[in-house]
């Protein structure tokens, strides 16, 4: 038998490249298989957003559902960091201090993205991860293609940003229905008497996206596809979070679920 210098045997050396060259192919093929990074959350990229520091309260780093780090290896879509941050702790403040009670999902909307998008998500909180991710409508008076404009007034036709809660389903003139109620007085607590819910619409489809270049819009209710409402409200009614985003400053720097908690 050829013994190599080093006194390695070449049989023994080449068993060892071979394991060696598995490994690494092993290697390769589970890091394909990976899931791709942009569809999950980083606890290392929401950590590192300090613009959004001390929003929300104490995010802490405990286990619970409302606790963003337990969010850490959740798929979630295409939901920003930020926006997730900052629905996980208003949503934490809300149950924190007994506004809602245990809620099972947290609908997260950001109206900073074109509604040509999907930017409605519904996160099971009891099982951290995604069970919806949709097409949904803003209001006339909020904008084209783009939300810029929005309001607590009755008549308006636009969007309210902020916190609501679920409440109760019925059957109207946009049929299957769910009623919120706005928690945030001055940007969305007037939702009740503006009639906002949550429908279906024939409006909100891919179709009339690539007709007019944007959904058709509602006079403010958060409407998604009629295939997919009733189902969808189901889920998300009886006493559930729904959150509306938009970089509003005003909201951002004043909301009471935002700015420390009440603290």
């Amino acid at each position: 038998m050829n013994e190599l210098r080093l006194g390695v045997p070449a049989s023994r050396l080449s068993f060892a490249v071979l394991t060696f060259a598995v490994a690494a192919f092993a290697s390769a093929f589970t890091s394909a298989a990976t899931p791709d990074p942009s569809e999950r959350i980083s606890t290392t990229t929401l950590a590192g957003h300090n613009e959004f520091k001390g929003l929300a309260g104490d995010l802490g780093t405990s286990n619970d559902s409302l606790n963003v780090y337990a969010w850490g290896d959740a798929a979630v879509g295409g939901i920003d960091p930020r926006v997730l941050k900052l629905a996980l702790g208003a949503s934490r403040c809300a149950a924190k201090n007994a506004v809602v009670d245990n809620p099972s999902t947290l609908t997260i909307i950001d109206y900073s993205k074109p509604s040509t998008q999907p930017r409605m998500w519904v996160l099971d909180l009891q099982a951290r991860r995604l069970l919806y991710e949709e097409l949904v409508s803003h209001g006339q008076g909020s904008g084209d293609n783009l939300a810029t404009r929005f309001s607590n007034t009755p008549d308006s036709h636009q969007t309210s940003i902020g916190l609501f809660v679920t409440e109760t389903t019925y059957v109207g003139r946009n049929g299957y229905s769910l009623k919120l109620n706005g928690l945030e007085p001055g940007f969305n607590d007037r939702a009740r008497e503006r009639a906002i819910v949550m429908h279906g619409a024939p409006y909100v489809n891919l179709g009339i996206t690539k007709s007019l270049g944007r959904l058709g819009r509602s006079h403010g209710c958060p409407a998604v596809r009629d295939a997919v409402a009733r189902e969808l409200i189901d889920r998300v009614k009886g006493g559930n979070l729904v959150f509306s985003y938009y970089p509003d400053v005003k909201w951002l720097e004043t909301s009471k679920f935002l700015s420390a908690c009440g603290n």
